[in-house]
Order: structure tokens, then sequence, then C-alpha cells
């Protein structure tokens, strides 16, 4: 349905809206081929089948439609917000753009709310008919407006078309002419009629798979809940069960265990506490992380030093497995939190003890690159599937043993010491091939200048 204005009262912004050009020595006025429309239809339909992304997708509709008409040199494209009751600006061209998103125009409100309103597509063929059809525009609106065109000509004609797709309104799109009056005729309004339906309709699919995208989040989100609920109950259970069976057979008095039993009880009860200890801190950690509340306290670190006495400590854990740290002599200090970097280093050597059962040698390894020091931690266990490697750092992820065996953990290991290596403004990685280990690397930028370096080298000297 086409709705002309033609509005002659020119009291109101006449002086925003004329164009220095006298009406005499104006260009005749431009009217689009069928070519030229048919062309603009075909663009806007190969956009729309070729972005599906809503944002990347309006701001290509709105430059085609105004680079393929000659009727056109500026445009808006305006969503109806329905839960703010507003129509805004998400793609603009020949306006400042985030200066004009500052709209908020409501329905029956100047060119584009009337549209929205009515439901029917207007033809302004004068600046006359433009000012009127404006009367009724906010101030702090007009303000803006008029911030947003600044150094631009004002619009001598212009067409407002509004966006629906089964009955449902989504927005409009306003194109302008600058230079003179006339510029749009009743066929660019067939046209433009049909684009914006083909236009709503594209917009509400999108929103549709939004909406549908939102939702498969939420189910996999109750998934993955439910999988980790089973997980938790499962892990705690495993050390609960250890610890409540040995405990109660050392307080019965009918049984009598000699001191060597007694103190293989007390170890086993020990070392499931540990398990469960090591539990509940990463679930404490992920929760700080989540919370946004990880803080780092960066201090100068020897990394040798620090990767040493981490692997000692390790090593005391197990008696399959030899360790070998290797850093150069000329490692350099870095400014890191101490603290977290060793969280990070014992949660990558726990992995490599816990994937190589069979034990064998895992090294420690520092380089230096500029500008940032790479460690590495390698095992010679039972390696990562390729389809795997992508997904180590997701949490709650967990790799089955490729031989069957339980693997004690929660998956929230890997996903904590990315976010620690990431917010030193580091990296961390994985390299693995099936059946020949894996090697894990994460890197620290270097912050100390050499002198710096030199002068803690020295405090640090036994």
């Amino acid at each position: 349905m086409i709705y002309c204005e033609m509005i002659s009262d020119t009291h109101l912004l006449e002086s925003v809206f004329r164009d220095p050009m006298t009406t005499d020595d104006r260009p005749q006025r431009v009217d689009a081929s069928t070519d030229q429309r048919l062309s603009a239809t075909f663009e806007i339909a190969t956009i729309m089948a070729t972005e599906h992304g809503l944002e990347a997708m309006q701001p290509q509709l709105l430059a085609c439609l105004i680079d393929t008409l000659p009727a056109a040199d500026a445009g808006v494209l305006m969503l109806y917000d329905s839960a703010e009751g507003h129509l805004s600006v998400k793609a603009a061209k020949g306006y400042d753009l985030e200066v004009l998103q500052r709209l908020r125009i409501m329905t029956g409100e100047s060119i584009t709310g009337k549209a929205f309103a009515t439901g029917r597509a207007m033809l302004y063929t004068s600046p006359e008919s433009i000012a009127a059809a404006m009367r009724n525009l906010t101030p702090a609106n007009a303000q803006v407006l008029s911030l947003a065109a600044t150094g631009a000509p004002s619009p001598f004609s212009a067409i407002c078309v509004p966006l629906a797709a089964n009955g449902v309104k989504v927005g409009v799109l306003l194109l302008e002419h600058r230079h003179w009056t006339g510029s749009f005729t009743r066929d660019d309004l067939n046209v433009l009629e049909l684009i914006g339906s083909l236009l709503a309709l594209s917009i509400q699919n999108s929103r549709l798979r939004e909406e549908l995208d939102a939702v498969r989040s939420l189910s996999e989100a109750n998934r993955l809940k439910a999988e980790v609920i089973s997980t938790l109950a499962h892990e705690i259970r495993t050390p609960l069960t250890s610890i409540k069976g040995y405990a109660t057979a050392l307080l019965m008095e009918e049984a009598s265990f000699s001191p060597e039993t007694q103190r293989e009880f007390l170890q086993i009860i020990d070392e499931e506490c540990d398990v469960l200890q090591d539990l509940i801190h990463d679930l404490l950690e992920s929760s700080i992380i989540d919370a946004g509340l990880l803080k780092l306290e960066p201090q100068p670190v020897l990394l040798p030093r620090l990767a040493k006495a981490v692997t000692e400590e390790m090593a005391h854990l197990t008696h399959k497995h030899r360790f070998l740290v290797d850093f150069p002599a000329d490692f350099p200090i870095v400014d890191a939190d101490p603290r977290r970097v060793t969280q990070v280093l014992r949660n990558l050597l726990d992995n490599a003890v816990k994937y190589s059962p069979s034990g064998g040698l895992v090294v420690v390894r520092g380089e230096v690159h500029e500008p940032e020091v790479v460690l590495s931690v390698a095992d010679q266990g039972e390696g990562i599937a390729p389809e795997h490697l992508n997904r180590l750092f997701e949490k709650f992820f967990r790799i089955k043993s490729g031989l069957g065996r339980h693997v004690v953990g929660t998956g929230l290991g890997l996903p904590i010491a990315r976010t620690i290596v990431e917010s030193h403004g580091g990296r961390i990685w994985a390299e693995s091939q099936l059946g020949q280990g894996t090697t894990f690397y994460f890197t620290i930028p270097r912050s100390l200048s050499e002198p710096e370096h030199s002068r803690f080298q020295e405090a640090e000297s036994p």
C-alpha cells in the first residue's frame, strides 16, 4: 500500500532542509531503471542468502541499496525494540552512526515512527513534506539528528518503508536524497516494499535463529550441569568410601591390626583426603574465576627455581616416573604471580602423571623467545586424539583413558590454568600424538629490563 504526502508548510525546519541549490539550477531527477532496481533486488537477496549474522547483515543491506539505487544517497535502518517500546538505529549511511544510535524514536514520531505505526510506505517529494512529517520530533531526538548530520546537506526527498513479516512489525527503512526534490517514484516504492518484506523476513529468521541458539545453549548448559553434578558426586563418593571404610575398620573393637597395617590404612585415608581437598580446591577456584575475582600479585620470579620446586614436590607422589627440569643458564627473570604459575605447573605435571600410568620421563623445559618465555611439560603417556585437542581447555571436559581406567579429577584443572596464563598476557596450548605422549606449552611475557634482571639475580644468588 502506498501513501504519498505533499505538505506545503515551510515554517518549521525550513532552513534545515533547504539545499543551497535553487529549483532552477538543480539537475533533473534521477529515475532508476528497471535493470537498476532488479540489480538492487538481486544484490539484497544475495546478501540475505549468504550473511546470517544480523549485526553484519544490516549495514551491508543498507549500503547495497544506496549504492545500487541512484535515487538514494543516504539512509537509515531502524529496528523496533519491543521491550523498550521504541525504534533504534542499527545501520546508517550519510550520518554519524555512533551519534545517530542515540535516537529513540517512539511509535508515531517523525517520519520513521509514522511509517511504523501505520504500516504504510510513505513518499516525501519535497523538503516541505519532510519538515511537516518531522514536526513532532522530540527536542532530544532533533538535537541528536542535527549532530549526526553535521556538515551534510539536508534531504530534499525521502521514502520510508515499514518492515513487517507474517504480520509482525520489526522496523523501518528510510532512504533519502539530499540534492533535489522528487528523486523517488512510485516504482521505487513498489520495489522497496518488496525488498522491505524480504528484509523483514530475514531479520525475523535471524532473530528466530538466535532464540533457537539460546534455547539450545540453555539445554546444553542444563545437560552439562547434570553431567557435572553426576561426575562430582562420583569423584567425591570414591575417596569418601575409602576414608569411611578404612576409618571404620580401624575403629572396630573386635579387630586388631599390626602397627604397619594401621599405618597403611592411615596413609590411604590421608591420600584420599588430599584427593577430596584437590577436588574442592578446583571447584572454589573455578567459582572465583567465574565471578571475575581472580587477582594476580606479580613480582620478579625465577622460573627455573620455581619449576624445580614443583617438580620435586610431584616426584614424591609417584615412583614410576622420572623428572627432568631443563632451563638455559641465562633464563631471564619474569614478572609473574609465583603462586599462580606454581598452580599452572602443578596442574600440568599432575596431568602428565595421571595420563602416563606406566611411568616414563616427564620433562619440564623453559625456552626464551622475544618478547616472551615458553614453558612446557612433556610426558610419554597415552597421547590425545586430534579431535580432543581443541576441547582440552573447556570446563568439565574429560578425556577417557585409552586403557579403560578411571582418572580422578573434575575437568577444571586445565581451564583454570588457561585463565591464569591468559591473565598474565600469555597463551597455553597442547601438542600430542596417540601413543607418543603429550606436551603442554604456555607463555609468559617478559617484562623486566636487563639491568633489573641482573640486580635481581645478584640478590637471589646464594
